[in-house]
């Protein structure tokens, strides 16, 4: 119980560090900021098309993983719209997860490289985002197609996912083996796309 405590307060103290680097030009409100504008679902869903944000995946064929690393039996929504996912049930593929938000500023960094990894090794890795704790949805899908992010997102704005996956600040990133166990996980912000693939070759074997 104690280290659930603990690993709840670093998440809010470290979630709320990285709000502090939200974009000044940005007039919606952000982590701490209060309720953000509802967006209908239908203008979220013509920017996810017009971003060109690929549909999310369906469940793999095989069963979720055996074990306490496997992904956990959490289900997503779709972020713009679309089917929702189960993430114990993303099997089959090896997987990079990248947990981001439109808030903050490091996860900037990293989205274009994440594109790239999704452009050059999408035979081989598939690659996922997870918007954490956004309260600003059109926000995320905007900063995707000024990205150049193509690649599935998912969305978590409760936090379903802080305990299971562990977060502790954004951006995180997860990798996943073909059976669905997660095998590593870097929280840190990648900075070349050099380091990137050098994470994805040394946590799932795929060379760029």
């Amino acid at each position: 119980m104690r280290m659930r405590t603990l690993l709840a307060a670093s998440t809010l103290l470290a979630v709320a560090a990285c709000a502090g680097s939200s974009d000044p030009s940005s007039t919606k409100p952000t982590f701490g900021g209060g309720p953000a504008p509802t967006v209908a679902a239908d203008e979220l869903a013509a920017a996810k098309q017009a971003a060109g944000i690929e549909d999310c995946p369906a469940a793999g064929a095989g069963a979720p993983a055996p074990g306490d690393d496997a992904l956990p039996d959490v289900t997503l929504d779709c972020l713009g719209g679309g089917n929702p996912v189960n993430l114990a049930g993303l099997t089959g593929t090896p997987t990079v997860i990248n947990l981001w938000a439109s808030w903050c500023k490091p996860c900037r960094t990293e989205l274009p490289l994440l594109a790239r990894a999704h452009e050059e090794l999408g035979d081989e890795v598939r690659v996922i985002g997870i918007d954490f704790k956004d309260t600003a949805p059109d926000d995320a899908i905007e900063l995707a197609r000024f990205s150049g992010v193509t690649y599935p997102q998912l969305s978590d704005p409760d936090q379903k996912t802080a305990r299971s996956l562990g977060v502790v600040a954004l951006p995180q990133t997860v990798f996943v083996d073909g059976q669905g166990t997660i095998v590593a996980t870097e929280r840190k912000e990648f900075r070349s796309y050099a380091d990137l693939t050098a994470a994805i070759e040394r946590h799932l074997g795929v060379a760029p």
